[in-house]
């Protein structure tokens, strides 16, 4: 039996429908703030606030074959210490409750964001150091929780500790949900079409990779049956620019410096008119890009979608406003 925390997000309904149609997995149980209605056949549900001290994630863990632990709270961004309490206080109780159920694994989703900032020349990999930019609360707590896994590992070594270690992750039934996170619940999603961008902002530095969340989910299914510990890089190729977006757009890349593009996003974030930071925005800008050969050599893991067709399906979804049937997932256009 697997269970999956953060069942119902971007992640965890991609990894619940694989682990569900699984042959070698005797059952899932999916735990959520808020459980869907339905969902996949051979599929418990448990509502379980990780925030909340009076979670017994023990007796959801007992038995499990293996943990992955997928929930993260993204907002509100300008109460940090909120998204502190789900998201390390909350893994912490995970990993308690991990080691005192006496789950043989532990698959956790670290993010390219916990890497400290990039060379720039050249992709790195997984022993990269792991410091985060501390200024941006999410690589702050993707950072805090590397360290708190290493002591954990120290602690419990009979446990296999595998970390996931995905770039940007898109899939067409996360487009709401990620409008709403990073554009704000009134930016429309039909305004993503290639046709009303007479530019494309190019901002010196700002580079990313991206994967499909379907091809991290399967990562993710091949950690838990496989043998592998440690961490694991997660990217499709190519990265992704704005030279490279101008032209899967067919619209005008114009440089605009950095200093520009911080200084409107910092006054939107401050008018609460933008979920996403300028503190975020240096973080992204700093990032390394990844080299994901031990996922290839060590979990036999390839993505299925370039990340061009990743962007690509995630469009059309921003246009169509595509969700899912899960409260974070649910869809919605606005204008």
């Amino acid at each position: 039996m697997i269970v999956v925390t953060g069942a119902t997000g971007n992640v965890g309904t991609s990894l619940v429908r694989l682990l569900a149609q699984d042959p070698d997995v005797t059952g899932v149980r999916g735990l959520a703030r808020r459980v869907p209605d339905l969902g996949p056949d051979r599929v418990k549900w448990s509502r379980v606030d990780l925030a909340s001290e009076q979670a017994d994630l023990v007796k959801e863990f007992e038995g499990a074959d293996a943990v992955v632990h997928l929930a993260w709270a993204f907002r509100p961004t300008h109460v940090p210490v909120a998204t502190w309490g789900t998201n390390v206080l909350g893994s912490i109780r995970v990993f308690d409750a991990v080691a005192a159920a006496e789950v043989p694994t532990l698959v956790h989703a670290s993010s390219v964001g916990a890497y400290s900032p990039g060379p720039g020349d050249h992709t790195v990999d997984e022993s990269w150091p792991t410091h985060g930019w501390p200024d941006a609360a999410y690589t702050r707590e993707k950072a805090y929780l590397e360290r708190t896994l290493d002591a954990f590992e120290y602690r419990h070594p009979a446990i296999r500790v595998v970390r996931m270690r995905p770039a940007f992750l898109f899939k067409r039934e996360s487009a709401s949900e990620q409008r709403r996170i990073f554009g704000g619940r009134f930016l429309p999603g039909p305004l993503a079409r290639p046709e009303l961008l007479p530019f494309l902002p190019d901002v010196k530095g700002l580079r990313v990779q991206a994967l499909h969340t379907d091809d991290a989910a399967r990562a993710c299914q091949l950690a838990v049956h496989g043998a592998a510990r440690g961490a694991f890089n997660l990217a499709a190729d190519p990265p992704l620019d704005a030279a490279m977006l101008g032209e899967l757009l067919g619209t005008r890349p114009v440089r605009l410096p950095r200093t520009a593009a911080r200084s409107a996003i910092a006054a939107a974030w401050g008018l609460r008119l933008l979920p996403a930071s300028p503190h975020l925005f240096d973080a992204v800008l700093r990032l390394p890009l990844m080299d994901c050969t031990r996922a290839h050599t060590e979990l036999g893991w390839t993505p299925r979608r370039t990340a061009t067709e990743v962007l690509e399906e995630f469009l059309r979804g921003l246009q169509e406003g595509a969700g899912a049937g899960t409260a974070p997932l649910q869809g919605r256009k606005v204008g």
